[in-house]
């Protein structure tokens, strides 16, 4: 890793599922329950009673709302492993690159991870260069473990310790500092 083509981004580590609007219930044979056991006619109530609030609301901000929370992510957004980009950096500086192989080049700084979750907030692509395959893994510090995702992980476990994860860190505010 210390002398490859080092590209390090910076990844949303979740994007919430995209909600459906729930159709709109007309009349009151089609009265959904609000609460399980509540009697249809305080059901009719209190629709009615949101019904009347609606009018109070400006036309088509609801309809604004739903729209924006429905939109699907665009497609061309660019991912890594499935993970939004945020941001990207070439690594050339010789310090860092060292740095970063030496975190995650020694066994002993790895652990049986005490979670089973992966939501990465970096992935890492080295290899040799331009055309030819790259290795990549994934760093999630929310739940302290690495995730190698195009080559055999070469050490026994994939939890992060506290310190790599300290070390990490220390690493990414140089490549990205002010963030």
């Amino acid at each position: 890793m210390e002398k490859s083509n080092l590209l390090v981004f910076r990844l949303q580590n979740y994007e919430p599922p995209v909600q459906q609007p729930a159709p709109a219930a007309t009349g009151a044979n089609q009265l959904t329950p609000l609460i399980q056991g509540l009697p249809t006619e305080i059901q009719t109530w209190i629709q009615q009673g949101a019904q009347g609030l609606q009018q109070l609301i400006p036309p088509n901000l609801l309809n604004q709302a739903q729209a924006a929370v429905a939109a699907p992510p665009a497609p061309d957004v660019p991912r890594f492993y499935g993970f939004r980009i945020l941001g990207q950096t070439q690594v050339s500086d010789p310090d860092l690159q060292k740095q970063l192989s030496e975190i995650l080049g020694n066994k002993d700084h790895f652990e049986a991870p005490k979670s089973n979750c992966m939501y990465p907030e970096l992935g890492i692509s080295f290899g040799p260069g331009a055309g030819q395959a790259s290795n990549d893994l994934l760093i999630s510090f929310s739940c302290n473990q690495v995730q190698s995702r195009s080559f055999p992980w070469p050490h026994p476990y994939t939890g992060m310790k506290s310190d790599t994860v300290s070390d990490l860190t220390q690493v990414v505010k140089k490549l990205w500092p002010g963030g």
